[in-house]
């Protein structure tokens, strides 16, 4: 496995965050996964799946740069009550429980049952995705291909991880996770999870993904339909 540095923050002596944007993200993030990923050992069996929603802006140039087709793998956060936009859990298609992120949950004294009423409103959350990004048709098949998985960063990387063994249980044959920016704990704690993980940037000092981006709208479910046409 391999967990790739790229452009850092100036403590790091590599190239200076932001990125200017997804696209810029995911062009350079094309680059990184060509000289890392030998993709000529999966002929015709690759694709690149984006995590919605930002994650499909990136993903989008990933498969021009590279060539490759692009789909989305419906993922949705369970975030923490008082902060939502703090993940301690996600859910993917394809798996039948949520992923917790285990010392995230003892350090905030919660439970996978204290969270139940919280997994029930992303479930349908998912399933409401599903229906609009894909009709309510499932993933395409994955048994026996190289699966780029791409985000525009992690945070706890849980939504990450929900995603990844979704596509494990399916039987993909190689998994890549690709993203832009990470906080160095959590790629290392993917390592598990895929065959390579290749992250970018690994400030010293993250505090968000957004913060590593010098332009970060939130996308819209109009703007993945658009990205997936």
């Amino acid at each position: 496995m391999t967990e790739e540095p790229g452009p850092k923050d100036a403590a790091s002596g590599g190239h200076l965050l932001p990125f200017r944007d997804r696209r810029a993200a995911g062009r350079l993030l094309a680059g990184r996964i060509t000289g890392t990923v030998a993709l000529d050992q999966w002929p015709e069996r690759t694709v690149v799946l984006g995590l919605p929603r930002g994650g499909v802006a990136v993903a989008k140039q990933v498969s021009v740069v590279l060539g490759l087709p692009m789909d989305v793998i419906v993922t949705c956060k369970i975030g923490y009550p008082p902060h939502p936009e703090l993940g301690v859990g996600a859910i993917a298609e394809g798996l039948t429980q949520p992923v917790y992120d285990p010392m995230l949950l003892d350090r905030l004294s919660l439970s996978p049952q204290g969270m139940a009423a919280v997994a029930a409103a992303a479930e349908a959350e998912l399933a409401r995705r599903v229906r609009v990004y894909r009709g309510g048709n499932p993933l395409p098949p994955v048994d026996g291909w190289c699966v780029i998985v791409v985000d525009d960063g992690l945070a706890t990387g849980v939504t990450a991880r929900a995603a990844l063994r979704s596509l494990r249980a399916a039987h993909a044959a190689h998994l890549v996770l690709a993203v832009p920016v990470a906080p160095r704990a959590a790629a290392s704690g993917l390592r598990d999870e895929a065959d390579a993980v290749i992250v970018l940037a690994m400030p010293g000092r993250f505090s968000s993904v957004g913060q590593c981006y010098a332009s970060f709208g939130q996308l819209t479910d109009a703007d993945v339909l658009a990205l997936l046409a």
